[in-house]
C-alpha cells in the first residue's frame, strides 16, 4: 500500500525512490511488524487474560512443573498475525499474485485455529472442533492454494520438485504438485502445532524458518542471483521476501511476551497459521525439500507423535516417555529452558544447513 504512496511522492522528491528496492520494503516490514507486536501486545494479552476462564489448559499427565502455566492466557497467535498482516500489506507489492495467495492461507489457517481456540477457552467447549473438522476445513484452504499456484505456473520447474545439493536435477511433478503442496500446507501446519508446547520452543524455530525461506525468495526472484547460484528463477517469488521479513519480525514481537515464563500462547490461531505459511511459502519458491530440512524440528516433533501412537496400538508400550518429543526430555530431568534453547541451536544448524543448499550443488 505504501509502495503505490512513494511511487507517487518519489515523482516530486527522488529519495522516495528508495522504498522501490525490495530490501528496503523488508526491513521496514520487518521492524514495523516488531514494533506493532510492542505496542499492541501487552492491551491484547490482557483483554485475552479477562475473556478466557482458565487460560490454557495442561496436560495432567506432563512434568508437574507446567501446573505453573494454568491460567495462562492463548490465542496469542492473534498479535502474530494482526503483525504479519498490516506489515506485508503495508509494504508489499499488492499486485503480486503470490503474495495474495500466502496471505489467504496464513489467515485462512489463522480461523481454523482462532475457532478452534473460541471454542475451547471462550465458550468451554474441551471438544473445540473435532479433529475430522479440522481437518476438512484445512484441506479445502489448502486446496484451494495448491490449485491456484498450479494454475500461475508458467513453466516446468514451477511444478517440479528440486533436488537440494545437487545441480539441475528435479523431478517434474505435473498435476501431482498440486498434492505435494497440500500436503506441506497441512503437514507443516500440523508440525508446528504440535511443536508449541513450550514457551517460546515453536515461535523462534519459526522465525529462523521464515527468514532463511526470505532468502530463497529474494534470490528466487532475482535474475541476476539465480543465474550466479545456478538455481531456478521464478519471476514475482522476490516479493515473499517482505511477508518473510514480516513473519520474522511479528514472530520476535511475539518472543517478548512469550519468552520462559510465558504471559501468553499463541494458541492454534498462531501455530496452524504460521505453520502452513512456511509450507506454502516454501512450494512458491521450489524449497520443499529444503523445509523438510531447516524445519527438522517440527519433523521430528510430529515423527515422535506417529512413534508413539503407532508403538502403543500394536505393542501397547510407548517408545518416549512422553510425545511429542520436548515433553521425553522434560520428563527425563531436563529443565524447560534447557530443552527451549537446545531446539533453537537444533534448528540454528539446520537453517545454515539448508542455505548452504545455495552454493552446494
Amino acid at each position: 500500500m505504501l509502495l503505490y504512496l512513494t511511487n507517487y511522492l518519489a515523482q516530486f522528491e527522488s529519495g522516495f525512490n528508495v522504498f522501490n528496492y525490495l530490501t528496503m520494503r523488508a526491513i521496514l516490514g520487518a521492524l514495523t511488524a516488531l514494533v506493532l507486536s510492542f505496542v499492541i501486545g501487552p492491551k491484547m494479552i490482557e483483554r485475552l487474560s479477562e475473556n478466557q476462564m482458565g487460560g490454557q489448559p495442561v496436560r495432567s499427565d506432563g512434568p508437574d512443573t507446567h501446573l505453573l502455566k494454568v491460567g495462562t492466557p492463548t490465542m496469542g497467535g492473534a498479535l502474530i498475525l494482526t503483525a504479519i498482516v498490516v506489515s506485508t500489506v503495508l509494504w508489499a507489492d499488492l499486485e503480486n499474485r503470490y503474495i495474495w495467495v500466502v496471505l489467504f492461507v496464513t489467515l485462512a489457517f489463522g480461523v481454523i485455529g482462532y475457532v478452534d481456540d473460541y471454542k475451547k477457552l471462550i465458550l468451554q467447549d474441551p471438544a473445540g472442533i473435532s479433529a475430522r473438522q479440522k481437518l476438512f476445513w484445512q484441506s479445502s484452504a489448502a486446496i484451494i492454494a495448491s490449485v491456484a499456484l498450479y494454475m500461475m505456473a508458467t513453466d516446468e520447474i514451477s511444478t517440479s520438485l528440486l533436488i537440494p545439493y545437487v545441480k539441475d536435477l528435479w523431478l517434474p511433478l505435473g498435476m501431482f504438485q498440486i498434492v505435494v503442496t497440500f500436503l506441506f500446507i497441512v503437514g507443516f501446519s500440523n508440525a508446528v502445532n504440535l511443536t508449541d508446547g513450550l514457551d517460546g520452543l515453536a515461535i523462534m524455530p519459526t522465525v529462523l524458518v521464515g527468514g532463511a525461506l526470505g532468502v530463497f525468495a529474494y534470490v528466487t526472484g532475482n535474475t541476476n542471483f539465480s543465474d550466479y547460484l545456478d538455481i531456478p528463477y521464478v519471476a514475482g517469488t522476490g516479493e515473499i521476501l517482505v511477508f518473510c521479513s514480516a513473519l520474522a519480525g511479528a514472530g520476535l514481537g511475539f518472543l517478548w511476551f512469550n519468552t520462559y515464563p510465558a504471559q501468553v500462547f499463541m494458541g492454534d490461531i498462531g501455530a496452524l497459521s504460521l505453520g502452513a505459511a512456511l509450507g506454502v511459502v516454501a512450494v512458491v519458491v521450489r524449497q520443499e525439500i529444503v523445509l523438510a530440512i531447516m524445519g527438522g524440528v517440527f519433523v521430528v516433533e510430529t515423527v515422535s507423535v506417529m512413534i508413539q501412537v503407532a508403538s502403543f496400538k500394536l505393542t501397547g508400550k510407548r517408545v518416549f516417555r512422553m510425545a511429542p518429543l520436548h515433553h521425553h526430555f522434560e520428563l527425563k530431568g531436563w529443565a524447560e529452558p534447557k530443552v527451549i534453547v537446545r531446539f533453537w541451536i537444533i534448528t540454528v544448524i539446520l537453517v545454515l544447513i539448508g542455505l548452504a543448499s545455495l552454493k552446494i550443488r
